[in-house]
Parts: C-alpha cells; structure tokens; sequence
C-alpha cells in the first residue's frame, strides 16, 4: 500500500501549502483566489485526517514489530502480538475507506443545474408522464431544501408538458442529478385509453450543469435575440406583452426560449443561462467523448438517447437498467423518494472509477 500512502502524503502537503497560504495577505486581498483555496482547504481538510490516522497506525505496526524482533521478555512480546494482530485487522477496512476518498471528484459535481424534460413517444401520455416526473423532482428538490423555478414550459395538447425546464440551486446539486440523464420509459394504462392496455411510452431527461462565466465564454455577437409573447398559463400579463424570450446561437444553431419569467428583462437573464449551460456541456460532451475510448463508464454514459429506467405501474416497480436495480416503491418513488436509487447510482460509478485508478 506505499502507492496509497504516497497519494495521502502529497495531499497532506498540499493542504499544509493551502493552509500557508491562506494566511498570506496577498491572497487575502485576492478575494476570488482566496474563495477558491478556502474551498480546497475545506475539501482537502477530510483527507488529511485521514493521511494523520493512516500515518499513526502504520507507525504503530511498525514500532511493535520492532518490539517483537528486539524484546526477549515474553510479556511484552505478546502485548506487541496482540497490537500487531489489533492493527492489522483495522488496516483493510481502513485502506477500503481511503480508496474511495481519493477516487477523483468530478469538478462539475458542486455546480447548479438545469433540468431539462421532453416529451418523446407515446403522445398525449408521454407529455401527462414529464408532468409526472416533474412533479417528483419538485417534491425531491423540496425534501433537499434546494431552491428551483421552472425557466420554460410547453404545455401538451389535452394535458401534461410537451417540454419543461428547471433550475436547480443548491449545494452538490449537479453531483446528485447527473445520473438522471437519458430515455425513462413508463408502462401503465393511459388515462385516454377505454380498453384497459398497457402502453409505453417515453421521455427524455437532460441534466446540465449550470455554466458560470469563468466556465465558458459566451460572445453575445454570436446570439440572435428575439421577442414574442408568452403562452400558456401565467396571468392575463402573459399575451399581451412580449416578455418571451428566443436566443439562437449561430455557430452551433442551439435554441433557447424562456417565457416563464414575469419580465422581458428576467427571462433574457435565465435564457442566457441555459444557453450558456447547453453550449457548456457541449463542450464537455466532446471532451467526455474523447476519453470515452480510455474509459467507458456504465453509470454516466452521457448519451442522452439510452433507455436507462423504466416505471411500470401495474406492478409498482422502477427498474433502473444502468445497475439492474429493481425496486418495488413507485408510489414513494413518484412522490419524491429516489435518493435510494440515486445513491446506488453513485455506488456504482464509484466503484467503476476505483477499477480506472491505481490504488
């Protein structure tokens, strides 16, 4: 295990260099540098105690060892052996322990989030499940405490949405709804069908991490704005200004609209970051794309068109085909209780990347 204390070891002199640091009044008066070390101290602060604990019992092993090679007096060696035997059984549960502290945090995992649900086939049903699902995630974002507002929505022709979007603020929001990305399948009897048959059918679930200014650039000159008036409900303001706003961004012909917010002003704000967001993750897309021949991952595949979960009402399951894990609580589940599932998502990817690194 050198490579492990290795790796402890560099951490803990980063987090002695940060410490210095953030004392000097240099960085002090760098408010923008200062806000990311503190951030990092924070985060290396965990590891660290880690590092001092490790260091502590390999040291121990180690002086006891010492003592059973160079004592004679039988008492004490067998002190020194029952220590020995004491340590080595608390070593691999805590070498278990550190392994997966030192896994590479995804940097993108303590962002906001835009969330984004389509409906795809299945008509009419389809846009009364992204209603559904809408309505799950609401009632997850509100257990959580994070702050959310819908940025646009299209309503579906009878019932439901044909689309809606959210952002999502909060702390590690983007870290926990990542998985959530691709095709969820429904089986149940519509609400429109007279025969009783199950139908399925689908919608899309894009989750983007919210793209901040320092994260990409976004040249104004390259987007083409637009007004219209809003539709749908909101008030009787809704039709008779336009307050609606459409941002096409030439280069990549990406599309935004945003009519949700009471203002001209507020929804252009919230469309310049969904925009910025989609163009972000773009980028990361090609980049995920990239490294995807070096390491493909089961859990966050990143394509969007995989079937990845399937709700089946007649026999109360939620079936997520990423992990093959089934559990049979969807009225909970639909009523906002999916940390079960998200957390054995996380589980998985985790133990995916402890397979990548070299611990």
């Amino acid at each position: 295990m050198d490579n492990l204390y290795t790796k402890l070891e560099a951490i803990h002199i980063r987090f002695e260099e940060v410490g210095k640091l953030l004392v000097d009044p240099d960085i002090i008066a760098d408010m923008d540098r200062y806000i990311k070390l503190n951030k990092e101290y924070k985060e290396l602060d965990g590891v660290n105690d880690y590092f001092t604990a490790y260091h502590n019992l390999l040291g121990n092993i180690k002086n006891a060892r010492q003592i059973l090679a160079e004592e004679t007096d039988e008492e004490l060696r067998e002190m020194a052996k029952m220590e020995i035997s004491e340590l080595e059984e608390k070593k691999p549960e805590m070498e278990e322990e550190i392994k997966f502290l030192l896994i590479p945090k995804d940097p993108e995992d303590d962002k906001n989030a835009i969330v984004e649900l389509r409906a795809g086939t299945g008509g009419d049903e389809a846009c009364i499940f992204v209603e559904d699902c809408y309505r799950m995630y609401s009632m997850f974002f509100k257990t959580m405490g994070w702050k959310f507002e819908a940025l646009n929505s299209s309503e579906g022709t009878t019932k439901g949405y044909k689309e809606i979007s959210i952002s999502v603020e909060g702390n590690g929001i983007y870290g926990m709804l990542k998985f959530e990305s691709g095709v969820h399948r429904v089986q149940r009897v519509p609400e429109t069908e007279s025969q009783g048959r199950v139908h399925t059918s689908a919608i899309t679930v894009a989750v983007l991490p919210e793209a901040e200014d320092v994260d990409f650039e976004l040249n104004m000159s390259d987007v083409r704005r637009d007004t219209y008036r809003a539709s749908g409900a909101g008030g009787q303001h809704v039709n008779k200004t336009e307050s609606a706003i459409r941002l096409t961004h030439l280069p990549t012909n990406t599309v935004v609209e945003c009519q949700d917010g009471r203002s001209q002003h507020k929804n252009l704000e919230k469309a310049i970051s969904v925009l910025r967001s989609r163009l972000y993750q773009q980028e990361l897309d090609r980049l995920n794309n990239e490294r995807a021949e070096q390491r493909k991952s089961l859990v966050s595949t990143g394509d969007r068109s995989a079937k990845i979960r399937t709700y089946n009402y007649p026999q109360g399951r939620i079936t997520d085909h990423r992990i093959n894990k089934t559990m049979y609580n969807l009225s909970s589940f639909m009523n906002g209780d999916v940390q079960e599932m998200i957390d054995a998502l996380k589980v998985a990817e985790n133990a995916e990347k402890l397979k990548g690194e070299n611990l």
